[in-house]
């Protein structure tokens, strides 16, 4: 009864572990000195990434029963789960290059099941601060644009109108051409007081 207390208690971590973060990287796990798992775990850990160690025998039941099911596959052998309330892929990938013992094999990142190849396609993708910035700059530009666009026609219209003006003053001036409006016709001056 105490080995199953332990078991349920084991289990509830893993639940814990995986409702609890966003990032969830399952890696193969070969044996290596110590002292070099605690390096590991301190390069991570100031990234806020975190170690665990969970027996496939605790894992796979807990996760048969969730929505992670289908990472089933990659607990086979020794592994290793690191886990961060935050998508840290690109910080995960640059220590895990310096720790070969450590492969990974695929992650969970916000709901999200990734092979290798995704979590390094992820890891290339700007901050969302960066990308919310490239939007509202983008949303910024089109009012300005559109503005621009609106004025010029009427600043067209009224370089026309007053190159039409010049045009009409040019014609009544002395000598200015036959027919112009700013010239009476014979019969409209001779019928005048």
């Amino acid at each position: 009864q105490q080995d199953n207390g332990y078991v349920r208690l084991l289990r509830r971590q893993v639940a814990e572990a995986f409702r609890d973060n966003r990032m969830i990287a399952v890696c193969q796990y070969n044996p290596m000195a110590s002292e070099d798992v605690v390096l590991a775990q301190h390069y991570l850990r100031k990234h806020n990434i975190e170690v665990k160690f969970f027996q496939n025998e605790i894992v796979r039941p807990v996760l048969s029963q969730s929505k992670y099911r289908t990472l089933l596959p990659l607990f086979v052998g020794r592994n290793v789960v690191l886990v961060s309330p935050e998508a840290k892929a690109k910080e995960m990938l640059r220590v895990l290059r310096s720790v070969p013992q450590i492969n990974l094999l695929g992650a969970c990142i916000d709901d999200t099941i990734l092979s290798r190849k995704g979590v390094e396609n992820f890891a290339k993708l700007p901050s969302l601060e960066a990308s919310q910035g490239q939007t509202l700059g983008a949303l910024a530009l089109l009012p300005s644009r559109t503005s621009t666009l609106l004025q010029r026609g009427s600043l067209l219209l009224a370089a026309l109108l007053h190159q039409h003006l010049k045009q009409l003053q040019a014609g009544a001036a002395p000598g200015g051409p036959r027919g112009s409006p700013e010239k009476l016709a014979p019969s409209q001056s001779a019928g005048s007081p």
